[in-house]
């Protein structure tokens, strides 16, 4: 089976009690909320990684302000001539402020649409596991930047 991995950066912003999010869509056409950020580049630091993807997807630069910890995953997925792939993903959690620009929506690439939404409302928002794991370790802050199984 061939195996697969991709390492990704994201950051957690949150101000005045708002979380800024991005709004992609899922494999089947349905929105759903995202974390500001997305793939590394090959040969690039997953801390510019997190700061570009922070401007693409939401107009901000963003002044990377702690890490948080480390998500990962592992999947059966169809690859090419529907053989199996043994995918892992690595998901590096920052957390950030917004230090200059304007919010505004990403064009032609992977979300398309950026808005801050109050903490408090994120639970009922259609959105990926990976915003429930980046909340829980900004709000925990594990030292070892990991998580327990469970809720937080």
């Amino acid at each position: 089976m061939r195996r697969t991995l991709r390492v990704a950066a994201y950051a957690v912003v949150v101000r005045d009690g708002r979380l800024l999010l991005a709004r992609a869509r899922d494999d089947d056409g349905r929105p759903e909320w995202v974390l500001p950020g997305g793939g590394m580049e090959h040969g690039e630091d997953p801390y510019d990684t997190v700061r570009r993807e922070l401007e693409e997807e939401t107009g901000y630069l963003v002044e990377v302000t702690g890490f948080r910890g480390v998500d990962s995953s592992r999947r059966t997925l169809s690859g090419r001539f529907r053989r199996p792939v043994d995918h892992q993903g690595l998901r590096l959690l920052y957390e950030g402020r917004v230090a200059v620009g304007e919010l505004r929506d990403e064009i032609g690439g992977s979300t398309e649409l950026a808005a801050w939404h109050p903490l408090d409302a994120v639970p009922g928002l259609a959105r990926i596991r990976l915003i429930d794991t980046a909340l829980r370790l900004w709000r925990e802050r594990p030292a070892s930047g990991h998580l327990e199984a469970g809720p937080g």
